[in-house]
């Protein structure tokens, strides 16, 4: 582990990263309580919240079990004591449940307000009840396949993130069963495509009930031998982590491909029951599952809240957030080449408010252009239909050197990754598989094209991933640009991935991690000297995560020296703000609203000479040391404009910012600025002053 990992935070405060992630999804909840979100968008936030949850378990609380379990020696190098942090964090999950269920409840009696109902297995009617039976042996009955629990020692193995019913069965019909017995059924999501079974609407009321309540209505048809059911949801949250041993020999794929098998049997991280099971069941799920009792925890009647991303909508779009169109950008919009756009300037396009499909035309474009001689890209986490990584493999054939690096150790994305390697390399591109040792995390593009017997490059420089499907609910900023300055840099970046040499050399973007972490410190350094020196010193800092233990002590230097710092972070933030003698001079917002906000910028006053950088790279220890990170700076004055309008918007937001501390941040009453819709308005009217049309129709 690193230095400023191990060390304990003794001469300074600092906010636990696990509790601060709890507070962060803590707001994402906030939102599912917030009776001013549309209803739908409320569900849908409650879906987050269960699903960020999830992989929380699967992932953190799953690696600070692995840490408790090492010698007590190792365990002091540690920041934090790993049981006392999982003691914190399985109480504080406990307390989010509970207000979980509570906002479950509110939210399905303001769904009944709208004559939407979600019934339960004891709230049908006759007719309901014969077209529930129906549906249940024509299309529910033939996914079930139920596992009796007898007295052996047999283990059974629950799959992960899948809900299951665990069954009690009495009061037999048959003289020859066991007056008790007991079985376990898994819900059929998969196989029925959705969590949920819409029944016909009466009246304009309409209802909906989750199929676990149709299974449990229909119990006596699984298990005719019996005539009393209890039927109590559990669902088991297995160890995620991919342990990767990262030779420079080897077969990295398929190390992978054997991990991803492993993540499907890896441990238990926890199992979630309803309290409302009785205790000889529960014993019998742990007798037969190897769960034990410190990975039970108690959740509510359902689990897998995540599935309420399926819930119906009933064709009601005033339950929802009101469509943003997407924007053209007022300069690319009126260009019929790509390519010949960026050669005259550069430019900036803004996601989700401005259109991904000028990304998806530039690399077509380079695909085809004959005077194209070679591609390289990063891909990170790709959509699963990639256009993108479509276009690559249709630059290779058309005899284009296309480079891709593919990153096979984003999380959860690795089989995705696998596929479009595996597509790419047939279509004759070379493929890297990441690098030894560190993540390739940085979103890259260079186009390299034959212009006048000269090689000529053109780069493109993101926040976001080359993903179509995520740019339309992620923030994100993205550069295109011919400025020799940048694509000479972004030139050495690919070098580094193809002879992995560290004696690369740039003069203008920043590079983890190589040169990140230096560049960044002395920048706020040179604050500090300003401000000592009585010279206006500044800060503005947006990312999605602040960890890393070195910066955050850089940062209170700063502003103990004077240095006036605006944080805007969205997640996991370790610094405490406001805390006299140490950080009085710094400020944390976090937006948390329909978009989720990824764009990470950093801007330095510099005595009046503002230095703007936008990155891939949040300021973690694991960014700034085992990340292959870009921040690349903004020179022209009209898209240091344009990015500062947005930043300010987001600093002056009273709406959807919380200001965070060492406690959790309630929402505050909105006022004047939804940092959000406001920036879509700036946007939409620098193409309003224009004559192109405003918006754009999605491919």
């Amino acid at each position: 582990m690193e230095k400023e990992e191990t060390k304990k935070h003794t001469n300074y405060p600092f906010i636990n990263r696990e509790l601060s992630w709890l507070a962060f999804n803590y707001r994402v909840l906030q939102e599912a309580k917030d009776k001013r979100v549309p209803l739908l968008e409320r569900i849908k936030f409650m879906a987050i919240f269960s699903s960020n949850l999830d992989e929380y378990f699967k992932v953190r609380v799953a690696t600070l079990k692995r840490l408790i379990k090492l010698k007590k020696k190792t365990r002091q190098k540690l920041s934090d004591e790993p049981a006392e942090t999982f003691d914190q964090v399985m109480q504080e999950v406990v307390q989010q449940q509970e207000e979980l269920g509570k906002v479950f409840k509110d939210i399905m009696s303001d769904l009944q307000q709208h004559q939407i109902h979600l019934l339960t297995e004891h709230d049908l009617k006759d007719k309901q009840k014969k077209f529930v039976e129906q549906y249940f042996t024509e299309h529910l009955k033939p996914h079930i396949l139920p596992i009796v629990l007898d007295e052996t020692e047999t283990h059974i193995f629950l799959k992960d993130q899948t809900v299951y019913l665990a069954v009690h069965m009495s009061a037999p019909t048959e003289e020859d069963c066991e007056p008790h017995c007991y079985s376990i059924i898994e819900i059929p999501t998969k196989a029925h495509g959705s969590r949920f079974l819409k029944l016909p609407t009466v009246d304009d009321q309409r209802y909906v009930m989750f199929i676990d309540d149709a299974i449990r209505f229909c119990l006596r048809s699984v298990y005719p031998m019996y005539s009393q059911f209890q039927a109590n949801a559990i669902k088991v949250s297995r160890d995620a982590e991919l342990d990767i041993e990262e030779e420079v020999s080897g077969n990295l794929m398929a190390k992978i491909k054997t991990s991803l098998k492993n993540r499907e049997t890896g441990y238990p991280a926890r199992l979630l029951y309803d309290p409302e099971t009785p205790q000889d069941l529960l014993d019998a799920m742990m007798h037969h599952t190897g769960v034990g009792e410190e990975e039970l925890v108690e959740g509510s009647k359902y689990h897998n809240f995540r599935d309420f991303f399926q819930f119906p909508d009933f064709n009601l779009p005033d339950l929802k957030y009101t469509e943003q169109p997407t924007l053209v950008h007022p300069w690319l919009a009126q260009q019929p080449s790509m390519i010949e756009a960026m050669r005259q300037k550069d430019v900036m396009v803004h996601y989700p408010y401005q259109s991904f499909d000028y990304v998806l035309k530039l690399f077509r474009e380079a695909a085809e252009d004959p005077k194209v001689r070679a591609i390289s890209a990063t891909l990170y986490r790709v959509a699963n239909k990639s256009a993108i990584a479509k276009a690559l493999a249709k630059a290779a054939k058309n005899g284009k050197l296309v480079t891709v690096v593919v990153e096979l150790k984003a999380r959860f994305d690795e089989e995705s990754n696998i596929y479009w390697a595996g597509k790419l390399q047939k279509a004759g591109a070379n493929v890297i598989l990441g690098l030894p040792d560190l993540k390739v995390h940085s979103k890259l593009g260079l186009i390299t094209r034959s212009e006048g017997g000269k090689l000529v490059n053109y780069a493109y420089l993101s926040t976001g991933n080359y993903n179509e499907d995520t740019s339309k609910i992620y923030c994100d900023h993205a550069l295109f640009t011919s400025d020799k300055r940048l694509t000479k840099d972004v030139e050495q970046v690919f070098n580094f991935f193809i002879d992995r040499q560290p004696n690369k050399k740039f003069n203008h973007i920043l590079m983890a991690p190589l040169t990140m972490r230096d560049e960044f410190t002395d920048l706020i350094n040179q604050e500090i000297k300003n401000a000592k020196k009585g010279k206006p010193a500044s800060m503005i800092l947006k990312m999605n995560a602040l960890q890393d233990g070195r910066m955050i002590k850089l940062l209170y230097k700063a502003s103990q020296a004077g240095v006036k710092i605006d944080l805007l972070v969205r997640g996991i933030c370790c610094l405490v703000p406001g805390v006299e003698g140490v950080s009085e001079n710094i400020t944390v917002r976090s937006i948390v609203d329909r978009y989720l906000e990824h764009a990470r910028v950093y801007i330095f006053h510099n005595n009046g000479d503002e230095k703007y950088y936008v990155a891939s790279a949040d300021w973690m220890t694991r960014n700034l040391n085992r990340r292959v990170e870009v921040a690349f700076p903004i020179y022209q004055e009209e898209l240091k404009k344009e990015l500062r309008t947005i930043i300010d918007i987001q600093l002056s937001d009273d709406t959807k910012a919380r200001n965070i501390d060492n406690s959790y941040a309630e929402q505050p009453a909105p006022t004047n600025v939804r940092a959000q819709y406001a920036t879509y308005h700036y946007l939409e009217s620098l193409v309003a002053k224009g004559e192109n049309p405003i918006y754009q129709q999605e491919e």
